[in-house]
């Protein structure tokens, strides 16, 4: 006899826009969508889907996502790097 107590599969998520059985997040919301209601993303390394609500408030692509990222990035090398110019500049003397 096993310790584990059988319980069913748990609950079922729904999908936010028709109500069907969900087969997986929004890539953009998270929110859970099935596959009537979701776009695949265009090109990229991996394959997302994006629901459609998303999809018409911006498209199907996550060049967006992908542009905020760098940007972020951007935010802390920036800075970084004017430092390390400015250090070598005072040091050389």
């Amino acid at each position: 006899m096993s310790s584990l107590i059988p319980v069913g599969d748990g609950p079922i998520a729904r999908c936010k826009l028709c109500g069907k059985t969900a087969v997986g997040p929004c890539a953009r919301c998270q929110a859970a969508v099935c596959g009537d209601c979701c776009e695949l993303t265009e090109g990229g390394a991996t394959t997302f889907a994006i629901c459609l609500t998303c999809v018409k408030r911006g498209g199907s692509t996550l060049a967006p996502a992908w542009l905020g990222l760098l940007g972020w990035l951007a935010l802390i090398l920036l800075p970084l790097a004017a430092i390390a110019v400015t250090l070598r500049l005072l040091l050389r003397h």
